[in-house]
């Protein structure tokens, strides 16, 4: 027996000495890891003194850890964990508020709220934005629940939370240094995105909203790479990749590339809701904020809400058609087409004819079965205003089918460049939303000095703000005219800048 029990106790010994080394193994990662702890010297407020009662209820491991305030916990705080915040109590108090949805968001502290959608992150990151001095605390927040964490899944949804921190804002230049090594330090499979989002973010600055609930969703399923899809004019579609740092203006530049348009100059990307009315805003995240305003969420749920991003021709004043085919083809055929069907153009009998010819032409090609029934789809051919008052249906068809032999051989995209080509003649081509066929003045852009809108007006004046005259238009489209101004102004400006580099040089 007693030979047996000395032969049995080598193997207990020998996995003692492996927990030993794995210890010193984990201890020799912990050490290699970059914390906060010598920065929290300088910056964070000292912890907090404890009676002497409470102090002798909490064990030496437990006084220690509550004392260093640079590592993981589970209590909330009840202030701030940087020195600079202190004596600030409305930004102390978001501090706290924020540090507790940080907490709700690990699973450290118990909560209603679930982490699908985007409250919990907003709690956390909508401050930030707002409060420089916030963006430090969430950052020192953010490193000190990811320091010695053993919960590896707390550990995991901090990491998500780092990762669109890093994509949101940069900490300041004095703890850059110190969250950049904790990142380089980590051995967590997300650091290394984290830091080059971060990189990103330094050199394009900060994001104006939190994170979209579509990022959160992309990290929570580890699928840091998100694809969105953006619809074209002929009703065409495409995937494109985005992240957290993506412009508008990078992401314009990526889809005018792959559709290979020859510029994005006047191009821009929409957002159209599918609603009673269509409402276009510049920014996914400004329509979410846009939803809650409008429609109050019940029983704290907020309205669910479907949405497609468009990418169309915005500004008109330099396009040329013929001078880029594919932007004809998919953009400006199909953008102009309702505006000519709505009769928002001055044409003749005999030029509504042809366009009619070009338009049967881009739906059926060389296909002449169509023809004799073109009486019962007339709306799809030609202005609304021509369609009975002028013509009958069969003369209407007499003279489309006349058109349309004149043109054989031609093929559908080719039409479309034809009729863009023909548009393009009149003063109103490129026009948006008015009824206006006829023009009575002209004023350029250089002579405008101011203009503003509302729900039910839109006011303009032109040359001298004291002496100049004023034009006051009652619309419900004051917004969309505003808009418009405002893209066509910054185009001018831009160009006129361009054009004085040029002749610096």
């Amino acid at each position: 027996w007693r030979a047996r029990s000395r032969r049995s106790s080598r193997p207990v010994r020998r996995r003692a000495r492996q927990r030993r080394q794995r210890w010193r193994d984990g201890a020799g990662r912990r050490a290699r890891q970059h914390t906060l702890e010598e920065y929290s010297i300088d910056h964070f407020r000292p912890p907090p003194k404890r009676t002497q009662s409470r102090a002798l209820g909490m064990n030496t491991a437990r006084r220690r850890q509550a004392d260093q305030l640079w590592r993981h916990s589970r209590d909330p705080l009840k202030q701030p964990l940087l020195r600079k915040l202190q004596g600030k109590d409305d930004l102390s108090t978001q501090a706290i508020i924020t540090f507790l949805a940080t907490l709700k968001y690990m699973g450290d502290h118990p909560s209603k709220r679930s982490r699908a959608g985007n409250e919990l992150t907003d709690q956390i990151f909508e401050p930030p934005l707002k409060h420089e001095l916030l963006k430090d605390e969430v950052y020192c927040q953010l490193c000190k629940q990811l320091t010695d964490n053993l919960n590896a899944f707390s550990e995991e949804r901090g990491w998500e939370l780092m990762w669109l921190a890093t994509g949101c804002f940069a900490p300041s230049p004095n703890l850059l240094k110190e969250v950049t090594q904790f990142l380089r330090t980590s051995r967590n499979t997300v650091a290394p995105d984290c830091l080059a989002r971060l990189q990103k973010t330094l050199r394009n600055g900060q994001r104006k909203y939190p994170p979209h609930q579509v990022e959160v969703e992309a990290i929570q399923h580890k699928t840091t790479i998100i694809y969105h899809k953006v619809y074209f004019p002929d009703d065409s579609d495409e995937a494109f990749e985005v992240d957290s740092s993506t412009r508008a203006k990078d992401f314009c530049a990526n889809v005018a590339n792959k559709l290979g348009l020859k510029s994005y100059e006047g191009f821009s990307l929409f957002v159209k809701i599918a609603d009673k009315g269509d409402f276009f805003f510049d920014f996914v995240r400004h329509l979410t904020e846009w939803i809650k305003k409008a429609k109050p969420s019940r029983d704290g749920v907020t309205p669910q809400f479907s949405y497609q991003v468009f990418f169309m021709k915005k500004l008109w004043s330099t396009t040329v058609p013929g001078r880029d085919r594919n932007a004809d083809i998919i953009f400006h055929y199909h953008q102009e087409l309702p505006k000519l069907l709505r009769g928002y153009h001055k044409c003749t009998v005999d030029e509504a004819a042809e366009l009619a010819a070009l338009i049967y032409r881009v739906k059926f090609g060389e296909n002449k079965n169509n023809l004799q029934h073109i009486p019962r789809f007339l709306k799809e051919l030609l202005p609304a205003d021509l369609i009975k008052q002028l013509l009958s249906a069969e003369e209407w068809k007499r003279r489309i089918v006349a058109q349309y032999n004149n043109s054989i051989g031609m093929s559908s995209d080719e039409a479309k460049v034809t009729f863009t080509k023909l548009i393009y003649k009149w003063p109103t081509f490129g026009s948006a939303f008015f009824e206006v066929k006829e023009i009575l003045e002209i004023h350029p852009f250089t002579k405008i000095s101011n203009w503003s809108s509302g729900n039910t007006y839109f006011h303009m004046t032109v040359g001298n703000l004291i002496r100049g005259s004023k034009l006051l238009c009652e619309t419900s489209l004051g917004y969309k005219m505003d808009d418009l101004l405002t893209s066509y102004i910054s185009l001018m400006l831009t160009t006129m800048n361009k054009q004085r580099t040029l002749r610096s040089r």
